[in-house]
């Protein structure tokens, strides 16, 4: 049965449950005035979207009648419902968060912001009750957002503090590149004080942990990136490699991971270098999203690993310069739902192989404390009969 998560330590617990073989997928709308009404509707224009996934979108009905009138486009039937618990098995169920806004392309507004927020605060809602099995974000302004009164930095945090889970790993994927990231969004000269051989080390186990359990790559292979010049040049450019990096490194490989490094970035992806492991690691947002988005845009998706829910999105922004004129690519957005099934499905071939071993424990427990009573009965039993003699 799909069911309640509970609250408090409960609330990240996985329980809820495919229809059909699909995941139930919640699709946030992102700021109204952007492009992800545009790539949204693209992608389920192809009604055979439908069959590997269950969406429910959380948006303004009007603004998706809008969009879809403004691009022609047809589409399978939206199903008005009150949350995911009444989610259609044909269709999109649309959730309406409601909001007194125009839908304005190109202008970001304090009231396309709030609209966002609640798109946000509901999927949450219907994940923590057991309704989703994944959560695609469309991407919203960070800005207009935190003047809104949006209290974290980007959506990723916002997931993390909601799900429970404390320091998410922001990856970037695509067919054949997995980036991950040591820190995520903050300012450029607050990097290098917030590095430290146990930040490192720990982004290296998260990165290992998600490559294992949610892309199914046993043993993976992880390059890790230096942060300065020529990887420090042997402390000539900077001490952080021989300080904190390489450390973490040598400690991670004790641990019986697949892990070498640290690589200069430029050389390490200018040589393709990136083909021969399973996923890399860099040390900031931009260390680590330039060479990705040079090798994968259009096709890359960002997925918060770490965390109890499985979150993606597609890896551009708002778009506001291109908003309304039909010419965004919906392939970014349809690779963020394929990934969120793929890892849907992951986490719950791994949760129910989880739970039959314990089941398999268990049942061998309690046949050895029923050979225990057993042993004691016929002791006692044999202990009576020589009393008797």
């Amino acid at each position: 049965m799909r069911g309640a998560r509970g609250t408090g330590e409960e609330s990240t617990k996985i329980e809820s449950d495919m229809i059909g073989g699909r995941p139930v997928v919640g699709i946030t709308q992102g700021d109204v005035n952007g492009i992800g009404y545009e790539v949204f509707l693209k992608a389920f224009s192809d009604a055979r979207l439908l069959e590997m996934v269950v969406p429910v979108f959380y948006g303004l009905g009007r603004a998706a009648a809008y969009y879809r009138k403004l691009f022609g486009l047809q589409m399978p039937q939206f199903v008005r419902v009150a949350g995911a618990r009444e989610a259609s098995e044909r269709g999109i169920s649309l959730v309406d968060v409601g909001g007194d806004l125009r839908v304005e392309p190109g202008g970001a507004s304090r009231e396309s912001a709030l609209s966002a927020i609640m798109a946000l605060e509901s999927s949450v809602r219907d994940w923590k009750q057991g309704f989703l099995d994944a959560i695609v974000t469309l991407p919203v302004n960070k800005n207009v957002m935190q003047g809104a009164g949006f209290a974290y930095p980007g959506q990723t945090e916002y997931f993390a503090a909601q799900s429970g889970g404390k320091d998410p790993l922001m990856m970037m994927v695509s067919d054949d590149l997995r980036v991950g990231l040591v820190t995520q969004h903050m300012s450029l000269s607050d990097v290098p004080g917030a590095l430290t051989q146990a930040r490192v080390e720990a982004k290296i186990a998260q990165l290992a942990q998600s490559l294992r359990e949610d892309f199914g790559i046993d043993g993976p292979r992880i390059a890790v990136l230096g942060l300065n010049p020529h990887a420090g040049e042997g402390g000539a450019l900077g001490v952080e490699e021989l300080t904190m990096i390489e450390p973490a490194i040598a400690a991670a490989n004790a641990k019986g991971m697949l892990v070498s490094g640290a690589y200069a970035a430029d050389g390490f992806f200018g040589a393709g270098r990136w083909r021969e492991v399973d996923g890399v690691l860099a040390m900031y947002h931009d260390h680590g999203l330039i060479p990705f988005k040079a090798l994968s845009f259009d096709r890359g998706v960002n997925f918060s690993a770490g965390l109890p829910v499985v979150r993606t999105s597609p890896d551009h922004g708002t778009g506001f310069d291109i908003a309304g004129k039909s010419v965004a690519s919906a392939q970014s957005f349809r690779s963020a739902v394929y990934l969120s099934i793929q890892v849907a499905r992951a986490r719950k071939r791994e949760r129910e192989l989880r739970e039959n071993a314990l089941s398999v424990g268990a049942l061998e427990a309690a046949k050895g404390q029923l050979a225990g009573r057993r042993r004691g009965e016929e002791e006692a039993r044999a202990g009576a009969e020589r009393g008797e003699r």
